[in-house]
């Protein structure tokens, strides 16, 4: 029946499967990371903080099980314990795992969001709301970590002066701003900016650390690749925000060891840094939609393309090494067709 209308209490959609496989997979992938994080790390509150993040993860993929199979669907295989080697040296520095803590539960809580108003079930809608309601404080309590350590690397988005009244848009600066003098940063934009900037450079900072340890060729040269590609785009970035001459995120490289020993497989490797590339095609397109300066845009359209280029590379190479699970999908009708006809 139609969204409204009633449906059978196990019935799932493809919205709510889609969403639940997608998180199982960054629920598998995010087990793996923290147990290799937790036997790093040194740092007493940002063990806390990784601890937290492994007992959501966990909590949430036994809740998706339980749906997958009272709807009559697998889960994926995601990732396992071959996926990862907690006994590997440190690769990444204690600042850098709160940052990606930081960083990953952004991405979470947008998922969450979309799959809320995707979801027809009430029982999915309150399971998202109740991981939307734990993602609210775990990343309360990283912020507020983040801003309490000694040495702290965070960054607040730049300060802008209060206007002495309301004013209206007075010329059409997208056409103008070819030929003439740009206007400031509004405040939308210099929001946009400084976030992508921050997610860029991690994408960077994690592709450095990732060529050091990958095990195939064609993974370790993706990885050097991804670094100049993310590394020109946070550049791009940070380019528009200082000629207004404010603040730009904190890089991350020096975060990162010089161990060749990998933590982690090439697979899980792939999958992460496709997953962050995803995510940063959505955050691109809602940029380009909330941008009204004309170089902004073409910016954002050029750094959208670098992001399309680099996820079919991704696709490609995970699909080669038989790493990319399928999800499920619609009959194929066509092929029945054609076996009927035999």
């Amino acid at each position: 029946m139609g969204i409204f209308g009633s449906t059978k209490i196990n019935k799932l959609t493809a919205a709510e499967v889609s969403a639940f496989w997608l998180q199982y997979m960054g629920d598998s992938m995010a087990i793996c990371v923290y147990n290799y994080f937790l036997k790093i790390v040194e740092d007493k509150p940002i063990k806390s903080i990784l601890a937290i993040g492994l007992q959501l993860a966990e909590n949430q993929i036994s809740k998706i099980n339980e749906f997958m199979k009272r709807g009559g669907f697998q889960t994926p295989i995601g990732f396992t314990e071959k996926d990862v080697n907690p006994n590997a040296p440190r690769l990444f520095s204690d600042p850098f795992l709160l940052f990606y803590s930081y960083i990953m539960t952004i991405h979470g809580l947008t998922a969450y969001s979309l799959a809320i108003t995707n979801s027809e079930r009430q029982d999915v809608q309150n399971y998202f709301f109740e991981c939307l309601a734990d993602s609210k404080e775990y990343f309360q309590k990283i912020v507020q970590t983040a801003k309490s350590q000694p040495q702290s690397k965070y960054t607040s988005v730049p300060w802008i002066p209060s206007p002495l009244g309301n004013e209206f848009v007075n010329s059409r600066g997208i056409i103008s701003n070819l030929i003439g003098d740009k206007r400031p940063l509004n405040s939308s934009e210099i929001s946009n900016l400084f976030f992508n900037s921050m997610k860029t450079g991690m994408v960077k900072s994690l592709s450095l650390a990732f060529s050091q340890v990958a095990k195939t060729e064609d993974t370790r040269d993706f990885m050097l690749k991804n670094v100049k590609l993310a590394g020109r785009d946070a550049e791009s970035f940070n380019k528009i925000l200082k000629e207004d001459h404010l603040p730009i995120p904190e890089s991350w490289d020096a975060e990162i060891s010089d161990s060749t020993i990998s933590p982690f497989s090439d697979k899980l490797m792939m999958f992460h840094c496709a997953f962050l590339i995803n995510a940063a095609l959505s955050y691109y397109g809602a940029a380009i939609g909330s941008s009204l300066r004309s170089d902004i845009i073409l910016n954002y359209t050029k750094v959208f393309t670098h992001a399309t280029e680099a996820g079919a590379s991704c696709y490609n190479i995970l699909v080669k090494h038989g790493w990319l699970e399928k999800q499920p999908e619609a009959i194929d009708r066509r092929s029945l067709a054609q076996g009927s006809e035999k």
